[in-house]
């Protein structure tokens, strides 16, 4: 698989040695807006990103919604780390704030497409965020082994202004799980918002 895939850009997920991944996690990254002071301090000001997973049937409906407030699946197959509310108040710790955890082997038959999305909660604006990045890999919360997607939103210029986006869209096509690396900013100001989105555009 390619690092650094590029948006729009459609894999899927067969590894170099044949095997199919079966098992994907979505780390989010993001530290606190800097804020110079009257005096030439410099004071931080908390951000709470929330990244959410939505699992939509053959009808395009969404049929279970994963984020801060459900932290799990029914059946357990996708799991969210919990709510990180502050973002990396002393600069870049190298770790996710936030992931969530994907088992296609385990997900309900009538799942056909797996959402992942970014709200900024408190309604901060991607670009002043003085970094913010998504990766999507195998592994587990505690063990990347191999980075597919990532995108660096603080960097790109396209999510000034915004405060939702849709990292990408994994999507079952003739029995196989594909990915869709869309990271597209959205007009949305809320996750239902975001929700609706992702369907009538990108399913």
């Amino acid at each position: 698989m390619a690092i650094n895939l590029q948006k729009g850009q459609r894999i899927n997920l067969t590894k170099e040695n044949g095997t199919t991944l079966t098992q994907a996690c979505v780390g989010i990254n993001w530290g606190a807006i800097e804020k110079k002071g009257f005096f030439g301090g410099v004071t931080r000001e908390a951000v709470d990103l929330d990244g959410s997973c939505i699992l939509y049937d053959s009808n395009k409906n969404a049929t279970e919604v994963i984020y801060f407030g459900n932290l799990k699946s029914k059946n357990g197959s996708v799991k969210h780390s919990g709510d990180d509310l502050t973002g990396d108040v002393n600069g870049d710790d190298g770790l996710d704030n936030e992931v969530i955890t994907v088992d296609f082997s385990n997900l309900d038959s009538n799942v056909e497409h797996v959402a992942l999305v970014l709200n900024s909660y408190k309604g901060q604006d991607f670009g002043t965020i003085p970094f913010a990045s998504i990766r999507i890999y195998e592994g587990s919360p505690t063990n990347v082994r191999e980075v597919f997607a990532k995108y660096d939103i603080a960097n790109d210029a396209s999510f000034k202004g915004h405060v939702a986006m849709v990292m990408g869209v994994f999507y079952k096509r003739n029995g196989e799980w594909k990915f869709n690396a869309i990271g597209d900013p959205t007009a949305d100001k809320k996750l239902q918002q975001t929700i609706e989105t992702v369907k009538q555009k990108y399913l």
